[in-house]
């Protein structure tokens, strides 16, 4: 197999982007979604569609997984039958989606089994940082495997940091949306301050923006407040997902997790009022219901 080519499978917010960054960087790119029209897309800008997942094994020996769930990947590999070593045996999988540590950890040990190879990539960014090519990977796996699959994630991250054996890729991903999803909340609940209490929110963005709390995520969920624009970069529901996981990983490790607790709640009050599609600043009308 052409070690140029590379197979993605997984084409929503933040996969959509990171292939085409494998397109510029002028790798035969072969793709494949359960909906047709992304593939469609990308294929019009340079890249090959498969028309199943096999079509995708059989012609990449590198396949990336940008997967919602851990359903989803079960699915694509078909875990749990006889051709889940016919599709993995010989191939690297990358696997860059956000789920348990356990789930990766079996992940990587039936995909060793059956002959594969297999790389931990989780990615600390949102769509914005998908699109520019600036994600922050977080590896783990067997040293020969994560050089494999380096220059595909050079294509798509703009810095890769080496966490050890599976899983500690996850383990330190989960690390970092602790800190993200906590901060973000905070923003929320700020802006719902100042807006209540009668403050200029956007003199509250502008002393953020220029303060020593200042960061890309927090002088971007400023604007997208004070635009009205929740248009999803990182969606309610995926870090609603994603809090869970980081809470259920702090409880069985024994962690205090109070932050993450009460932002969990928050998202899942933002979700039940209708708000999972939209990005994940749009927790602050959990804010304004006055019910949290």
């Amino acid at each position: 197999m052409d070690t140029r080519t590379v197979g993605f499978i997984g084409l929503g917010i933040m996969g959509m982007p990171m292939a085409r960054n494998l397109i510029k960087a002028g790798f035969d790119v072969l793709v494949w979604a359960r909906s047709p029209q992304p593939a469609r897309e990308l294929v019009a800008e340079g890249a090959r569609a498969a028309a199943d997942v096999t079509g995708v094994f059989d012609t990449a020996e590198t396949v990336i997984l940008m997967l919602r769930d851990e359903p989803a990947v079960d699915a694509v590999l078909a875990r749990g039958t006889d051709r889940f070593a016919e599709l993995v045996a010989g191939h690297t999988i990358v696997q860059m989606g956000t789920f348990t540590t356990a789930f990766s950890r079996r992940l990587a040990d039936e995909v060793t089994a059956a002959g594969g190879e297999y790389v931990e990539a989780p990615v600390s960014g949102s769509r914005g940082p998908a699109t520019n090519g600036t994600l922050v990977a977080m590896l783990a796996g067997e040293d020969a495997a994560v050089r494999r699959a380096g220059p595909f994630l050079d294509a798509m991250c703009g810095k890769q940091y080496f966490c050890g054996d599976v899983p500690a890729a996850l383990t330190m991903k989960l690390s970092v949306n602790t800190f993200l999803i906590t901060m973000v909340t905070g923003l929320a609940e700020a802006f719902h301050f100042a807006e209540t209490a009668g403050a200029d929110t956007a003199v509250l963005a502008a002393v953020l923006a220029d303060g020593p709390m200042s960061s890309v995520v927090s002088v971007g969920k400023a604007e997208k407040l004070l635009a009205d624009d929740l248009s999803p970069q990182a969606a309610i529901s995926d870090v609603l997902k994603n809090a869970r996981l980081v809470e259920d990983a702090a409880l069985a490790a024994g962690s205090a997790h109070p932050l993450i607790e009460a932002s969990r709640r928050l998202y899942e009050r933002a979700e039940d009022l209708g708000h999972g599609g939209e990005d994940m600043i749009g927790v602050i009308s959990a804010f304004r219901t006055g019910r949290h």
